[in-house]
């Protein structure tokens, strides 16, 4: 990480995150204050670094890129002056691709480019699975790479393509790109959105008063009261102008397979996603865990804030009162302080408190969004035994994640997955908790709405890091060692 943005805090780093969020808008006047706004509502996607670029027709293409929050950069009247125009774009970033190592503001998007037929900038939300490959393949040819992302094969597969105009362009580089991306893009007059024909991850069109807006969730929308149009469907390229939206489809049309998880944790819980609440999906992920793993209790409590909804969900059904034992502290953010040793060592606790008075003496069921590693859970199964708490079990708002992503999110190798090396009753035991239970990948398939749960042969989401069947073969990982399911 860059010496502005320490580590993750312990209980940050025990969850997994979504790889970034995206914004656009043209049409407006100071379009750069709009993406500022919108960035601002999809901070929870990414939150190590963002970035603005603006065209004006006196100034050209402006641009600005920062680490740290939104609200910490993006607030600053001095910066937005720099930033004029009708027309900007911008990301938020959470690293999954590119280097390992410390954050470089080179690699902090949108990127940039300059063709024979003027500026372009792209912003991308996904992975490229072929990245490496396409890398070296154009090294060889005389690229010349400026950062670590996979998000910069794009702009050089444009430069190299021989089409006509930057649209075009983008068309001929995407069909190169393996993997998952939403995108936007902007030229000095057109907005550019553009998702994978499998649309993995989510991109919705907006209308503000005379303009347009693209974003990764419709919570950004309502943030800058733009009215939500629809969603960009999976293979689709829209071109907005001044005089409208133009949408094609240049890929092979496929079946789509939107990321499950976005339902279970990564999107706002006032979002839509598929015509569907988020909220509302996750309220039913609770109640189909209260079904398919009841248990005797007192209290049901969320492990703030992601597992709210499904605990709201769990009591409804149960009949077992909801009680927030669990508070979160709000203001510990990440730049709180320099972690020193003894700060580490206090972990979840400068993030959660147990609510003491509730708790002692109940059986209570902890409701959370998901088990990575399991360190976050053992910590804080002991903070509510610590309490005085006489049971404390686990019920989990998705299924056992025992399998990396690779299509744009941070998930850990995967023998470092607890799922992957333990089953649920090793895991129970591991965690010392006196009960856990996952719900099932057909409970969190009739939580989105497909009644009969999943049909094996035919999956209407892409839930490999669940199962292990992977929509799009990740080449590259592929190429480094790793092993399909089929393979095991």
């Amino acid at each position: 990480m860059s010496k502005l943005m320490p580590p993750a805090h312990p209980f940050d780093d025990d969850k997994l995150h979504e790889e970034c969020g995206i914004f656009g808008v043209v049409g407006v006047t100071d379009a750069a204050n709009f993406v500022a706004l919108g960035l601002h509502a999809l901070q929870h996607r990414g939150q190590e670094a963002g970035g603005i670029v603006s065209h004006d027709a006196e100034q050209g293409f402006n641009s600005a890129r920062r680490f740290g929050y939104v609200r910490d950069n993006f607030t600053s009247q001095s910066l937005m002056k720099t930033l004029p125009g009708p027309l900007a774009i911008g990301h938020v970033r959470y690293s999954t691709a590119g280097s390992k190592g410390p954050t470089q503001i080179r690699d902090v998007q949108p990127f940039f480019g300059e063709f024979s037929m003027g500026g372009a900038a792209i912003a991308h939300n996904g992975n490229i699975t072929n990245a490496d490959a396409l890398r070296r393949e154009l090294i060889e040819r005389g690229s010349i790479f400026q950062s670590s992302s996979d998000s910069e094969c794009i702009i050089h597969l444009m430069a190299r393509s021989l089409q006509r105009n930057i649209p075009e362009r983008m068309e001929d580089a995407l069909r190169r790109v393996e993997g998952a991306f939403s995108v936007v893009a902007m030229t000095r007059t057109k907005l550019i959105g553009v998702r994978d024909p499998l649309g993995v991850r989510p991109l919705v069109l907006g209308k503000i008063g005379d303009g347009w807006c693209l974003s990764s969730e419709t919570c950004a929308l309502d943030i800058i009261g733009a009215e939500f149009v629809r969603e960009i469907d999976p293979g689709e390229m829209v071109v907005i102008t001044a005089d409208g939206v133009e949408s094609v489809r240049p890929f092979r049309p496929r079946k789509p397979r939107f990321c499950i998880f976005e339902h279970v944790y990564f999107s706002r819980p006032d979002s839509i996603l598929g015509g569907r609440s988020v909220y509302e999906t996750r309220r039913q992920i609770g109640v189909e865990l209260a079904r398919e793993a009841p248990v005797d209790a007192d209290l049901v409590c969320p492990v703030p804030d992601s597992g709210t909804p499904a605990a709201i969900g769990f009591s409804q059904e149960s009949g077992i009162p909801y009680a927030m034992g669990i508070i979160r502290n709000q203001y510990m953010g990440r730049t709180f302080i320099e972690p020193t040793e003894q700060i580490r060592n206090m972990g979840v606790r400068l993030k959660l408190n147990v609510n003491r008075a509730l708790i002692k003496g109940k059986r209570v069921i902890l409701v959370d969004d998901s088990v990575v590693r399991g360190t976050t859970s053992r910590k804080i199964k002991e903070m509510i035994l610590d309490a005085g708490a006489a049971e404390v079990h686990f019920r989990i708002a998705s299924p056992p994640t025992a399998w990396p992503c690779f299509y744009g999110v941070d998930t850990p190798q995967r023998e470092k997955l607890l799922a992957a090396t333990m089953s649920e009753d090793e895991m129970r035991d591991h965690l010392q908790v006196d009960s856990l239970r996952f719900i099932s990948l057909d409970g969190l398939y009739r939580a989105v709405g497909e009644d009969k749960g999943r049909n094996p042969s035919q999956p209407q989401y892409c839930d490999a890091c669940f199962s292990g069947e992977y929509p799009v073969e990740p080449s590259d990982m592929i190429e480094k060692g790793f092993r399909l399911k089929a393979a095991e």
